[in-house]
């Protein structure tokens, strides 16, 4: 059911989120306790204030109401990534090419499941990482059907 709430979302959210040059980085329908969230995360390249997620929370609620595609109470957030952005499509992978990224794989890579560090290429099949063990940089290519889940990493 939450593939198909989300699926739904995104049809009536493109026309919003395009009109206002925004983009959709994600869509999530989960259960926490007792309650549901639909969250929706918008960026652009300037980044999104308080103002923009409220305009895009009122049309897409104003759309939702018409749908009505969600049968039970549920809680709508409307927000930015935050600092920990998701990688999700190829697109995201071009854009993060020189930050630091946090990569889980779906099974190990040279023993490891878990890689961060800095995203130096990405060129549609391969994802390249350079990742530093105490002093010493070493340079992990893992195929791009094997990333389960990519954020960008923030350093300190």
């Amino acid at each position: 059911m939450s593939k198909k709430v989300t699926e739904i979302v995104e049809q009536l959210l493109m026309p919003i989120v395009n009109e206002m040059n925004l983009e959709l980085v994600d869509i999530e329908y989960v259960k926490e306790g007792k309650n549901w969230f639909l969250r929706v995360f918008i960026d652009s390249s300037n980044g999104v204030d308080i103002e923009e997620c409220g305009i895009v929370s009122e049309r897409l609620s104003e759309k939702l109401d018409e749908l009505d595609p969600i049968t039970h109470n549920y809680f709508l957030e409307v927000s930015s990534p935050g600092a920990e952005r998701p990688l999700k499509k190829e697109t995201d992978f071009t854009k993060a090419i020189g930050k630091h990224v946090n990569i889980k794989t779906y099974e190990p890579i040279g023993g490891e499941k878990v890689f961060e560090g800095l995203l130096t290429d990405f060129d549609g099949q391969t994802v390249t990482v350079t990742v530093t063990i105490k002093t010493r940089k070493k340079v992990v290519e893992i195929p791009y059907e094997k990333v389960a889940n990519a954020r960008l990493a923030v350093t300190f």
